[in-house]
């Protein structure tokens, strides 16, 4: 994967995102090769992998100091309490939504 073509992808410039971007490959490329039981993204699963990097840079808000994703589920403010709803759509999702199309080049191994 290329930090270059990720970045036009997601419309990024400048130099600022590009440590929290190349998190993103090396996390995806880790899930698939895992996943795939190979030791590189295979070639047709390379556009499969630069969308589960979107993915998990849109979803997990990288980059970004904040901790409020929009998924606060209520707040308290005598004694000041905040609890956060959990974004089970993508959390259960990333790997999941892909995996028809990473099954096709998993391996089987013993």
């Amino acid at each position: 994967m290329e930090l270059e073509k990720l970045k036009q992808l997601l419309g990024i410039t400048g130099a600022d995102q590009d440590a929290v971007l190349q998190f993103c490959i090396d996390n995806v490329t880790e899930a698939i090769t895992g996943y795939c039981h190979a030791d590189t993204i295979p070639g047709g699963a390379m556009n499969t992998a630069y969308r589960m990097a979107m993915d998990l840079y849109r979803n997990e808000n990288l980059g970004s100091t904040s901790v409020d994703n929009g998924l606060i589920a209520s707040i308290t403010e005598g004694d000041t309490s905040v609890s956060y709803k959990e974004n089970t759509d993508y959390t259960q999702s990333l790997l999941k939504n892909y995996r028809a199309q990473l099954s096709r080049y998993r391996k089987i191994v013993w």
